[in-house]
Parts: structure tokens; sequence; C-alpha cells
């Protein structure tokens, strides 16, 4: 079992910075992945910046250059900074992570708000 606790969400003016937390407990040495998601319509959940275990990051194109996902060890916890935000990456961001012990498993936290609002 792989629980996920997301922390760090909150409302900025553009061009601020936030910093999202998700710390996973449970089976955290079975984490080989963890992503921030967007919340979308239904069960829509867009990639926002994701990294392997061995630490290989990829992004959206509306992230790169602006968001940097952290690497993650056993204790499961990463972190997405987020500079320069704009109004446009307003929403419901998600942490997700997949673990394999024996069969892959998929793992999601509450989602927290994100708002960048003048």
């Amino acid at each position: 079992q792989v629980q996920l606790m997301e922390s760090g969400g909150g409302s900025v003016q553009p061009g601020g910075s936030l910093t999202l937390s998700c710390a996973a407990s449970g089976n955290t040495k079975s984490i080989y992945y963890m992503a921030w998601r967007r919340q979308g319509p239904g069960n829509l959940r867009d990639l926002v910046a994701g990294i392997t275990s061995g630490g290989t990051p990829g992004y959206a194109d509306s992230a790169k250059g602006r968001f940097t996902i952290s690497r993650f060890d056993a204790d499961g916890t990463v972190h997405l900074q987020m500079n320069d935000l704009q109004p446009d990456d307003t929403g419901v961001y998600i942490c997700n992570a997949l673990a394999n012990r024996g069969a892959t498993t998929s793992h999601w936290g509450q989602g927290i708000q994100v708002t960048v609002t003048s």
C-alpha cells in the first residue's frame, strides 16, 4: 500500500513561485515513478512533470524552463518547484506514484489547489 500526502499549494500573483511537495508512505521502496498531474475534465489528469526512480525527468511543454521536479529516493518524497507562474497554471495538481510489488499499481493524492491571479 502507498499513500500520498500533498502540500504547498496556494495563491500567488503572476511571476510568483510555489513549491509542491508529495510525501509517500507505505511501501515507498516499490515506487519507480512519481509525477505531478493537473486535473482536467472527467478522468483526465494531464502530466505536468514526472521523474523516474533513476532520476530522469519529463515535463509538459508548458512547464519546461519554469518548473523543476526533484528526485526521490526510498522515502518517496518529491517536490515540484514552480517558478514564473502564470494564470494558465491555475488548477488542481495531483501527485501520482507508480509502484511495483509484483504488479504495477497507481496511487493518487487528493489534489491541491494552485491559483495564479493578479
